[in-house]
């Protein structure tokens, strides 16, 4: 007897723009886990403007929801501010619920989705997409019962070349540098054998902003830990080539993760470099998650941005225009 294959669970995209066109699209495509069975645009993209001529595209996901009443599962991928309404929503519906990063504009409201996610008995991920290239697994392998002295992380990237004229970016809740920033403590906090603690902050805000533009933090390990001091740094003016590294320095060497976690050296050496194929494997995640009946969420790195916020000092700096 043959067995047969299970169907794809259907998911809707929830706001397309480009992490969802980019990145979603073809990685639900590529793992064959999952059907495209809907698009959420609240400014009423055309299936000829999405790309998706045979995927139905509506205005609002209540619209969705009410539309496909067996939809399996949702994909967020609009700005945070509007996260949590749109998850609760989702779960309330039956839907399994995957977030982009960051997974809520504050704390408490991720404290909330965890709460309504057990109360739904459905899947929420918490999709730190960088954790997912494989050097950063290597990394947290190599590093388990290490002690490290220091790390250094370099988050600099052209806000106008990822995120063109996305005012909401530096709008209050948008996070501001902290959006690509958080990739980088999603990555710290998977890999350090230990945990760390904000203890200084500068947050640097344009005068006509709400949120940073660049931002340099010191953090060090808990007493007792096999964890020394960390440093950061984020700019979202970087031009140019754009810097995605964590150098790593151990009591036995010293370790580079670059390119934004897809690349590991040690010592100088290069133990590991592969094409950016995290989005391929959060969907995997999210299939296994769904059918093990659990969910994955991780606030560390939310928690640290928010200590950020909390110790650090702000400064006004130039005003910014697109």
């Amino acid at each position: 007897m043959t067995r047969s294959t299970p169907a794809p669970l259907t998911v809707g995209i929830v706001g397309f723009g480009k992490i969802a066109r980019d990145q979603h699209v073809p990685a639900i495509a590529a793992t064959g886990l999952f059907r495209l069975a809907a698009v959420v645009s609240p400014h009423g993209a055309t299936p000829e403007e999405t790309g998706l001529r045979d995927v139905p595209v509506f205005r609002s996901q209540a619209e969705m929801l009410a539309a496909l009443p067996g939809l399996d599962a949702v994909a967020i991928c609009t700005p945070p501010a509007v996260r949590h309404a749109l998850t609760v929503e989702a779960l309330r519906a039956g839907k399994h619920v995957l977030i982009e990063k960051p997974p809520a504009a504050t704390l408490t409201e991720l404290r909330l989705l965890l709460d309504a996610a057990e109360g739904a008995k459905r899947t929420l991920f918490a999709a730190w997409h960088s954790r997912f290239n494989a050097a950063v697994e290597e990394t947290r392998r190599r590093l388990a019962g290490a002690t490290v002295r220091h790390a250094a992380i370099t988050w600099k990237e052209d806000v106008r070349r990822w995120h063109p004229g996305q005012d909401w970016i530096f709008a209050a809740g948008g996070f501001g540098v902290f959006d690509p920033g958080i990739n980088a403590l999603s990555i710290l906090t998977a890999i350090l054998p230990g945990p760390v603690v904000v203890r200084d902050a500068e947050l640097r805000v344009p005068a006509n902003r709400d949120t940073p533009i660049a931002a340099t933090l010191r953090m060090e390990g808990v007493a007792g830990s096999a964890v020394g001091t960390v440093t950061a740094a984020f700019d979202f003016l970087q031009e140019g080539e754009q810097t995605w590294t964590i150098a790593i320095e151990t009591e036995s060497g010293r370790f580079d993760l670059t390119h934004g976690g897809t690349r590991l050296s040690e010592d100088g050496v290069p133990v590991m470099a592969e094409p950016d194929s995290e989005y391929q494997r959060i969907y995997r995640r999210f299939h296994q998650l769904i059918a093990d009946a659990t969910g994955d969420v991780d606030a560390r790195p939310l928690q640290l941005v928010a200590d950020a916020c909390l110790i650090g000092r702000w400064r006004t700096t130039d005003a910014f225009h697109w």
